[in-house]
């Protein structure tokens, strides 16, 4: 982590005073009178209707993740912000889903079900029936200038059946040599498109792995939730990844001597037959991003973004996961600090630039809801000053069971320079531990990738984020509202508003002037 200059002239948080030096005694901003509104009382009282079982675990697309929208629109109306989206609280989108519902491979007189002994991606594979169709058995499926598979062999509109891996020298090394570090010329894609320039219609991908399934699962027979993507032009065939017992039923030989043959570089001509049905609906999921806004004065069309996800995990196994922490934490934060700036707007102290307060859904499934929003946003992102983005701050790790007193920060140096001392400066009213372990390039938990914030950096927006670290309960049945640390949740919350103040108040917006990954 590289070292920042020290800024000892820094303004004051939310004023536009006379610089001052940290061995100074602080004065008193504007921001404070407002800050403390931002109570562990209010804090706790949202946070028990948000993580409450009537909102079901808020999982995206879902009445209960509804009914979270719903409560904080109106808490944002409450308060006094405009509708965000367009003059509308609620940014909808459409998150798609596909789930199978029939797929069989019948082969030497016996029907296998989806999950007992093949399975395929249902993300991936379109919807395929084959009557009776011809089966060639193609080796490891490979076609390269010192190796081909498919040498003499005849695929056309019949289904490859091939090994999982590569071939290998007598020392146990590829036969097909590849430079370091590169990917092998045996990868899933490379023997799919291998099989359609040979004409073939699907690809039976032998592996030992199968049979250790067992029946396939819930979640092996739909996808997760996912946007519409444009489709390729290039034909790439269904693979199943079949069992060797299938494999064997298929071809009527042995799969384990057709194996060692091939191992052994004497693979056999051998060709089967085989019946195959996949069959699977696509179900459109809708969600909502929840967006108010407080505009600026002067500085109106430059915005500042407060955020937090308002979604979590659900139900499981008829257990509610109410997300206390993750992420109900941060979204009742941003409500509290909507309320905090609504009241020194209506005491003559609004802000210069825009603030947008945006909960949003579909972050446990991928970041999508502020995916969709960076995508299709309502306000320009070249105008888009930062982002501060709150995930679990309410909670203490293991980390700091003897010292409470602290919260991680994440990215704040990574494309702007100034938002670290804009942070710091703030914190001199909260007086936390700003702990900035999890900002390291190096830190394998990747936290700075799996927040909503990282959508915002992508497009070059300098962002913060705000993190209690994980703990027991994490994605469990246990993130309870009882569980909160309700004062030190205030305390965080706080240190979010003192600097939201001083980047929506100050002369210049952060520069960016870093690109660090």
């Amino acid at each position: 982590m590289k070292k920042l200059p020290l800024l000892a002239s820094l303004l004051a948080v939310g004023t536009v005073a006379c610089a001052q030096t940290a061995k100074k005694p602080v004065k008193p901003v504007p921001a404070a009178a407002f800050a403390k509104g931002i109570t562990a009382a209010d804090l706790k009282k949202h946070l028990y209707i948000i993580a409450s079982d009537e909102m079901e675990g808020r999982e995206t697309g879902t009445p209960g993740q509804y009914k979270a929208a719903k409560y904080i629109a109106d808490q944002f109306k409450r308060v006094g912000l405009q509708p965000g989206a367009n003059g509308q609280w609620e940014q909808p989108f459409s998150l798609f889903q596909d789930t199978l519902t029939r797929s069989t491979i019948t082969a030497g007189g016996k029907t296998y079900e989806f999950g007992n002994g093949f399975y395929s991606s249902v993300r991936e594979t379109v919807n395929q029936t084959l009557g009776q169709t011809p089966v060639v058995f193609a080796g490891y499926g490979i076609t390269h200038e010192q190796y081909d598979s498919y040498k003499d062999l005849d695929l056309n509109d019949k289904i490859a059946l091939v090994a999982d891996g590569e071939p290998m020298n007598a020392e146990g090394k590829p036969l097909i040599p590849r430079q370091e570090g590169a990917p092998a010329a045996t990868q899933l894609k490379d023997k799919l498109r291998a099989a359609a320039n040979k004409g073939a219609r699907a690809v039976f991908l032998v592996s030992d792995r199968v049979p250790a399934m067992g029946r396939a699962g819930d979640r092996l027979r739909r996808t997760g939730l996912y946007f519409p993507m444009m489709t390729t032009m290039e034909f790439i065939p269904n693979a199943y990844f079949i069992s060797p017992e299938v494999a064997t039923a298929i071809l009527g030989k042995p799969w384990a001597e057709l194996a060692a043959g091939l191992k052994a570089g004497k693979p056999e001509a051998v060709t089967g037959q085989a019946e195959l049905v996949f069959e699977k609906g696509k179900n459109e999921i809708k969600s909502s991003n929840v967006l108010g806004i407080l505009p600026g004065t002067d500085k109106k069309n430059e915005y500042l973004f407060v955020t937090a996800h308002y979604d979590h995990i659900g139900v499981i196994n008829g257990k509610v996961h109410n997300g206390a922490d993750d992420d109900g934490s941060g979204t009742v934060s941003v409500i509290a600090m909507a309320e905090a700036f609504m009241k020194a707007k209506k005491a003559g102290k609004g802000p210069r630039r825009s603030i947008v307060f945006m909960t949003v859904s579909g972050e446990e499934k991928g970041l999508l809801g502020s995916r969709y929003y960076t995508d299709n946003p309502i306000y320009p992102l070249s105008e888009t000053v930062a982002d501060l983005n709150i995930d679990m701050i309410g909670r203490i790790d293991a980390d700091h069971a003897k010292d409470s007193n602290y919260v991680y920060i994440i990215g704040d140096d990574k494309l702007s320079s100034d938002l670290r001392p804009i942070s710091e400066a703030a914190n001199r009213q909260t007086k936390l531990d700003l702990d900035y372990r999890y900002n390291d390039p190096n830190d394998p938990n990747r936290f700075y990738y799996r927040s909503d914030h990282y959508m915002f950096a992508q497009h070059k927006i300098p962002i913060i984020f705000y993190f209690n670290g994980v703990h027991p309960d994490y994605h469990g049945e246990g993130d309870e509202p009882h569980k909160i640390s309700y004062g030190l949740l205030a305390k965080r919350a706080q240190l979010v508003f003192y600097t939201a103040w001083d980047i929506a108040n100050r002369s210049e917006r952060p520069k960016v002037d870093r690109n660090e990954k």
